[in-house]
């Protein structure tokens, strides 16, 4: 239940004889996650008749139940694991309990209790300014800590199921529809920013050791310091016009923002969009694209990038590539053309390794994004370069270990550059979409099929391409 969408909720109130409850659900987006989070107070604010609220809460308290029979084998198998260690140790109870952790992570997160002047402005429905936001972020990581035993490390389920808990609670801080993505990066540099200066965690040095930091920065921070230096000093190199005005105060301040820690996302919101006519003018005269991201290097942000699509095009390229890849994942890996595929190969033999929902469901959307070129006669390479080096010069895929949730690697190269890391596969695609369109990238005719069926489902065209037969 915890990994139903929001249609299989609505499904499941019309089985229970409950379908007067399905218009309400679909407003609110009530997924299955949201189900079992929902309390007494939000039942009553779903439900008007008495009747119906009685029957959904014992319902959600019946599966609770359900649930703790699971907790009950855990500490039977934690009591086993004691008696007779022997029997019940080594990697299968560790796998056994680190899918345990998961599940209790999906259907029990609750928010913390926040302090009571953030109560007092949530409880008003105001956005929270700059230092309010700080706060509010500051209690998510320290109650996620808590939730991780101390670990340092969310992976990216568990940072998608806390924001998602704090906007089902608070949906005005969504910002029309942004505020997805927007909470969730404050709330990853966050933790980059606890994690930084710490030097006696064994698992904060173990990390830093295999990625190559040293002093608490990596290899790639110190390469982007030094960066902000280039970066800085060009911006002062800038023609006089530019650097004396207030677009070229703003440019600069942009750059310094782009390298703190802690970003002021709603300001840097604010002068990304006095700046795109500017910035849409120089990509329009084919301004070199090197050029453009030392202006304007927030575009390497997924959300910026993402954000910068909306501006253009006022479509969620995220929410549509989500949907998309779900409505069709299925239906592409059916598909004879991609059977013997060694993608497809790949993903059968993880399949048989996992039996978590959320994974499978996972491994198929990554499989059935990777696949799209192959159903289209396309050309792969040009599209993503799954654990190779890239080779296309226009906007691609770089996809390491894809059906590896432990370390599987997304990022976007364009001209051979990396210009974004990614948390995962269908970000990768929207991000590839986005990144022809907002820097006005021509698509290449190896994969114009393959993007134009994209682009005809994400612009919502009355007659969409469709999938070969």
């Amino acid at each position: 239940m915890e990994n139903w969408s929001v249609e299989q909720v609505c499904n499941w109130l019309k089985q229970r004889n409950l379908g007067e409850l399905v218009p309400k659900f679909r407003e609110e987006e009530v997924s299955g996650a949201a189900l079992l989070a929902l309390n007494d107070r939000m039942v009553q604010q779903l439900v008007k008749k008495i009747g119906h609220q009685a029957v959904l809460m014992d319902l959600i308290k019946k599966y609770q139940q359900q649930k703790s029979g699971l907790e009950s084998l855990t500490y039977c198998c934690e009591a086993a694991s004691q008696k007779f260690p022997e029997v019940v140790s080594g990697k299968n109870l560790k796998s056994f309990f680190a899918r345990h952790k998961m599940l209790q992570w999906t259907s029990s997160y609750a928010l913390p209790d926040f302090p009571y002047d953030v109560k007092c402005i949530l409880a008003e429905k105001k956005c929270p300014d700059h230092s309010m936001r700080i706060r509010i972020i500051e209690f998510l990581q320290a109650d996620m800590t808590k939730y991780l035993e101390g670990s340092l490390y969310p992976n990216s389920q568990q940072y998608n199921i806390v924001v998602n808990a704090l906007l089902q609670s608070y949906p005005f801080l969504d910002e029309d529809g942004n505020g997805f993505l927007l909470w969730k990066r404050a709330l990853k540099d966050r933790f980059k920013y606890v994690r930084r200066p710490i030097e006696d965690d064994e698992q904060v040095v173990r990390n830093k050791c295999k990625f190559g930091h040293r002093r608490g920065q990596s290899r790639k921070s110190s390469f982007a310091e030094n960066k902000l230096d280039d970066v800085q000093g060009q911006v002062e190199e800038e023609p006089a016009h530019l650097k004396d005005s207030a677009m070229g105060l703003h440019i600069k301040w942009l750059n310094q923002e782009y390298m703190k820690t802690q970003r002021n996302w709603e300001e840097v919101d604010n002068r990304m969009n006095v700046t795109i006519e500017i910035r849409r003018k120089m990509i329009s005269n084919k301004t070199p694209l090197k050029d453009i991201l030392r202006l304007f290097p927030f575009l390497r942000c997924p959300y910026q990038l993402f954000r910068e699509f909306q501006l253009l095009t006022h479509m969620d390229i995220y929410k549509k590539t989500v949907e998309i890849l779900e409505i069709y994942s299925e239906n592409i890996l059916s598909l004879y053309v991609v059977r013997n595929n060694p993608i497809n190969i790949m993903l059968q033999e993880n399949l048989k390794q996992h039996t978590e929902e959320d994974v499978l469901k996972y491994m198929k959307m990554t499989a059935a994004c990777l696949l799209l070129p192959e159903v289209f006669g396309d050309d792969s390479s040009l599209f993503a370069a799954v654990n190779e080096e890239v080779q296309a010069v226009t906007p691609v895929m770089e996809v390491k270990n894809p059906f590896n949730v432990n370390s599987c690697e997304f990022a976007l190269y364009i001209e051979r550059e990396e210009l974004a890391q990614l948390d995962d596969c269908t970000m990768a695609l929207a991000a590839l979409v986005a990144a022809f369109h907002v820097f006005d990238i021509p698509c290449p005719k190896g994969i114009h099929r393959t993007l134009n069926f994209l682009d005809s489902l994400v612009f919502e065209e009355r007659n969409p391409a469709s999938l070969p037969g």
